[in-house]
């Protein structure tokens, strides 16, 4: 499954384990049938249909096994409130490619591209259950197979969570120092990215699950807190085209593919720095955004303008309580703060550095 795939996400909460549609399914596999459900009724679905009839009934497990005995597909609306239509044949475009073999699966997959509705179909011969969604397919599995995969993903993630807060606290005393090279910076982008992915990743074994996934969403909500304000706040203060949008820089990450992300070359060029010209090791300066986020009770509107008013780092740290109380919307106390909050940073920075 592609990442960061919301609608994949949303349509695997709606047979997770514990819902009315997983149990339902369940039943039509333990019967010894097989089915194609449609998930969401449109003119699209329509077009599709023939013969069976309408029903408009209220949906619910049971009803739902006992209409797949009569072989034909089933159309429930998208909540999965109602059962809109039983026993009907759909007859998709044959000219849209699939690489399914089975009747069933075929039917389901040309389905689901030429209507944009999720389409459930369950095996009888294989008992198996995969869902098709625009162009993607997912199977789905037992929950000890995905618990089993789930918590193997989750020990990598600790892993690399544990590897970003290396590297963003060594980044944090070289900004102090002032001797921060690009690779530095990028290497805390590359690490928060791989994070992020593989908690994509474990998100979709979360919705999978269904209830049983609770105990996995608490140890992925703790792992991940503050992974994705850094991977914001480094962009922030690194991007060499002030006037690009974030939003474009993290477009642009999310597609590097897998392979690419451990080549840092690339994720030069995708944050728009020119490598020809000192490489990877060239100098840079920080803005200021990520240890300034740092100070308890500190706005970003406030934020924004000591960056806009020093433009980096190194000049921030030199200014005296004079030159901050001059900030606009800076008043004596909240100098006092920032220069303290500064300082402290500093110390805990270069002490954890070099201990």
């Amino acid at each position: 499954m592609a990442p960061r795939d919301d609608r994949m996400l949303t349509v695997l909460q709606k047979v997770a384990p514990g819902t009315n549609l997983r149990e339902g399914i369940d039943r039509i596999i333990r019967s010894g049938k097989g089915a194609i459900i449609v998930l969401g009724n449109s003119d699209q679905v329509d077009a599709l249909v023939s013969g069976g009839f309408k029903m408009a009934t209220k949906f619910t497990a049971q009803r739902l096994s006992e209409i797949a005995k009569m072989d034909g597909a089933i159309v429930l609306d998208e909540e999965v409130e109602r059962i809109i239509y039983a026993n009907v044949h759909l007859v998709p475009d044959p000219n849209i490619p699939t690489a399914e073999t089975g009747t069933r699966h075929r039917t389901a997959e040309r389905v689901a591209r030429q209507t944009g509705k999720p389409v459930i179909s369950v095996s009888e011969s294989m008992r198996t259950v995969s869902l098709y969604v625009d162009e993607a397919k997912q199977s789905l599995e037992e929950i000890s197979s995905i618990l089993f995969r789930a918590n193997q993903a989750l020990s990598t993630l600790e892993r690399y969570r544990t590897r970003l807060d290396e590297v963003s606290s060594a980044l944090s005393a070289l900004e102090i120092e002032d001797v921060v090279s690009l690779r530095d910076a990028l290497s805390v982008v590359q690490r928060a990215e791989m994070v992020r992915r593989i908690s994509d990743e474990i998100e979709a074994y979360v919705a999978e699950l269904g209830t049983d996934g609770r105990l996995l969403q608490l140890q992925l909500d703790e792992l991940m807190a503050g992974v994705e304000s850094e991977r914001i706040l480094v962009i922030r203060d690194y991007m060499p085209d002030r006037r690009r949008k974030i939003e474009t820089v993290l477009a642009d990450l999310d597609d590097v593919a897998p392979q690419d992300l451990l080549d840092l070359e690339n994720l030069a060029r995708v944050m728009g720095f020119d490598i020809d010209d000192g490489g990877i090791d060239q100098p840079l300066q920080p803005r200021g955004y990520r240890l300034l986020s740092r100070i308890p009770r500190l706005p970003d509107r406030t934020i924004d303008r000591l960056v806009q008013q020093f433009g980096n780092l190194p000049r921030l740290m030199e200014a005296d309580l004079a030159d901050l109380d001059d900030v606009e919307g800076i008043g004596e106390t909240r100098a006092r703060t920032i220069k303290e909050g500064l300082t402290r940073l500093a110390e805990s920075s270069i002490l954890e550095r070099y201990t």
